[in-house]
């Protein structure tokens, strides 16, 4: 049996595409990376809930603990041996294992088949991939469209400005920039046309256009909606685990205990935390329609730059402004707890940054768009098409501008805008104190640090090494 053939099994950890038998467990990638990471003696996780968190594709990362032990449940064991080494007996059930999960595969292809449009009906034929680094993302939302099809077109729409234009070519859209792109962009091209030109009757029928359904503002509302479920989907806690966390709060022992840690100790602690938090606006950023048809340069130049501000962000709903605590480790700490840090005004700052953005009481939509705006910035260094970053930008801050105006509060905007102005400069003083550290505590940074945080952080060639960081981008 050929690794293709088993793959049609999901990952038995967290449900994800497989890619084979690891360390004798059928897993995803991911799943077998993180196993193989956690075999190192120096490493050890432990569980702030109580110990039976969900793992599937979504919430994977959210608890390292729970996700080991479902690990070691499964079977998965250094020792394990290979699928070439099985017995007959478990060939055997892993064969018939297969065969159920394609005769289900079938099945729910022949119920998917679409009704419409059998004008352009053609045989199945192979999908053209993105030339770039990332691949296409399970579909988070609907699209009545069929586009296993590949457009053939060789030439990008001159009216098609957006991105996701090439992506549409490519068959790889999915949801509203298929729709959104072609219907608000080519509608008026396409009433232009001469009576003659069968053009803007194909793709309109293409994409099943219905003047009477598909507005621009339907066409926004699908953008917002697929960026908010992109955030929901990539936010390590959900808002109400954190209502029930509230007022669990650190103790005085308990705060003296990080308080006693020396500096390379905490700075180590925080820069796996910090890590941590990137790695899902790593998977947020996948999931903003038009980021992966950038180039690979430039998506790498957008998450260099702007990871941390989206964290920053996102701490916004750490943070309990009715005692100035935000979550860390499990429960609610001041800004006491980080003393040992030895940069008290880096941790201000950051806790005034969040006290500022929670008083602008943003709803999770809100905090969703604005994350996507601030991490597509066509003003980052070192990008190589600067212009296609600057047409996405424009269309989370029409997404953004909609969603506002749909909430009367557009004068959040200005608002919003000025905190990017701060965004920057904590990021810059977080950088500061970066290279102090680094001065004082070189093997700490060099040897003890996350290839992840060093990657983003200490190297400061936004084009430097990106290995954690491109092993990041892939799509699992």
């Amino acid at each position: 049996m050929r690794a293709t053939q088993i793959e049609v099994i999901p990952c038995k950890i967290c449900g994800d595409k497989s890619s084979g038998v690891h360390y004798g467990v059928i897993t995803c990638e991911g799943c077998k990376g993180f196993f193989r990471r956690s075999q190192s003696s120096s490493v050890q996780y432990s569980c702030s809930r109580q110990s039976n968190c969900l793992i599937d594709r979504a919430s994977r990362n959210r608890c390292q603990s729970c996700r080991l032990k479902k690990c070691v449940a499964q079977g998965m064991s250094r020792d394990a041996v290979k699928f070439g080494r099985m017995s007959k007996r478990q060939r055997d059930s892993l064969i018939a294992e297969v065969e159920r999960h394609r005769q289900q595969q079938r099945l729910q292809a022949n119920q998917d088949e679409p009704q419409s449009l059998p004008a352009f009906r053609t045989s199945k034929e192979p999908r053209v991939h993105s030339p770039h680094l990332i691949q296409p993302l399970v579909p988070t939302y609907s699209c009545p469209l069929d586009l296993e099809r590949p457009i053939r077109s060789t030439e990008v729409h001159p009216y098609l400005s957006l991105e996701t234009a090439a992506a549409f070519q490519q068959g790889e859209v999915r949801g509203f920039l298929s729709v959104s792109l072609l219907v608000y962009l080519l509608l008026p091209v396409c009433l232009s046309f001469p009576a003659d030109l069968s053009f803007p009757v194909f793709v309109l029928s293409l994409i099943g256009f219905d003047s009477r359904k598909s507005t621009p503002d339907t066409i926004l509302k699908e953008l917002c909606a697929s960026i908010v479920r992109s955030h929901r989907e990539t936010s390590q806690y959900r808002v109400d685990e954190l209502q029930t966390l509230r007022w669990k709060i650190f103790s005085r022992e308990e705060v003296h205990a990080y308080q006693s840690k020396t500096v390379d100790e905490m700075w180590q602690h925080c820069a796996m935390r910090l890590t941590d938090a990137v790695q899902y606006v790593v998977e947020f950023a996948k999931r903003i329609p038009g980021f992966r048809q950038l180039g690979q340069n430039d998506q790498i130049c957008l998450l260099k730059s702007g990871s941390m501000e989206v964290v920053l962000v996102r701490m916004s709903r750490l943070f309990n402004p009715e005692n100035g605590t935000v979550f860390f480790d499990g429960k609610f700490a001041g800004t006491e707890l980080f003393k040992s840090l030895a940069c008290g005004d880096f941790i201000a700052a950051v806790f005034d940054f969040a006290h500022s953005l929670c008083a602008l009481r943003l709803t999770e939509q809100q905090v969703a768009l604005f994350s996507a705006l601030v991490l597509i910035n066509a003003d980052r260094p070192c990008l190589e098409d600067r212009d296609r970053v600057l047409r996405v930008r424009k269309d989370m801050e029409l997404a953004l501008r909609h969603l506002l105006h749909r909430d009367n509060q557009e004068s959040l905007l200005h608002k919003l805008y000025q905190k990017v102005t701060v965004l920057r400069s904590l990021c810059a003083l977080h950088i500061e104190k970066l290279r102090w550290f680094r001065q004082l505590y070189p093997f700490t940074v060099h040897s003890l640090f996350p290839a992840l945080y060093k990657e983003l952080f200490v190297c400061e060639n936004p084009l430097g090494p990106v290995g954690s960081l491109l092993s990041c981008l892939k799509y699992y």
